[in-house]
């Protein structure tokens, strides 16, 4: 599979949102509205743009606030993984969404961000880079001189080629994660469905140079507490 657009997708809304108190007291960090919509459907509606045609979401606090919510939806047609009983973190999380993801190339993402399209959607961008040959792992990051709300440092470096290394010891790296990648499915191989982090799969993949980064080309906005939400929300609505 090369530059193919994936069929499927993950989203990781499972979390506790506790960054993001005391908004989440009572409702759960993907169903804070910025610019008008809950957290989860800008992706979502990009997915649905994209005619990408389904999503796995997973849920564990307040799950029947998002349950009600994704009911709403049509389009992409959505399933839930149920972490109620057990909160499994990134890694684990996907793990035990796999069986409803299938075996092919998948978009994973966040529930924190909100990227909005450049010259070219975001999700198209990145299936266009896509090689199943000689990736594992890619990453749509973004421009730290133009991110907002992101008060890291950076997470990663990139070569000509795209290989992303971690910021690792340095000050500042130049590109943040903006939570949208594409896996395949192959790097969960041996994993089991208990709590771990994505970390583990990435620097499995940086290791045997099959992680790769694509640039975002438009803007995008983390919005990882109280503070974030208020700024994202005027600047949203000012475009």
């Amino acid at each position: 599979m090369s530059g193919i657009m994936p069929q499927a997708a993950m989203f990781l809304a499972a979390g506790l949102g506790t960054r993001m108190r005391p908004l989440t007291e009572h409702t759960p960090k993907p169903l804070i509205k910025v610019g008008g919509k809950a957290l989860i459907d800008w992706p979502l509606d990009q997915l649905a743009a994209a005619g990408v045609p389904r999503a796995v979401v997973n849920v564990h606090y307040l799950a029947p606030q998002m349950i009600i919510h994704l009911e709403t939806r049509r389009n992409p047609a959505i399933a839930i993984s149920d972490e109620t009983e057990q909160l499994l973190d990134t890694g684990g999380g996907l793990v035990k969404a796999l069986p409803l993801l299938g075996g092919e190339p998948i978009f994973v993402f966040g529930c924190d961000t909100v990227t909005l399209d450049g010259a070219t959607p975001a999700l198209t961008r990145l299936a266009d880079h896509w090689n199943s040959d000689e990736q594992d792992v890619l990453m749509l990051v973004h421009p730290m001189e133009t991110a907002h709300g992101f008060d890291g440092a950076g997470d990663f470096f990139m070569d000509s080629d795209g290989r992303l290394t971690r910021r690792g010891k340095a000050a500042r790296a130049p590109y943040a994660y903006t939570g949208i990648q594409i896996i395949h499915p192959r790097i969960l191989a041996g994993e089991k469905a208990v709590p771990f982090s994505m970390n583990k799969l990435w620097d499995r993949a940086l290791a045997a140079h099959r992680l790769k980064g694509v640039v975002h080309d438009g803007a995008w906005f983390h919005v990882g507490t109280p503070g974030a939400v208020v700024t994202t929300d005027a600047l949203l609505r000012a475009r």
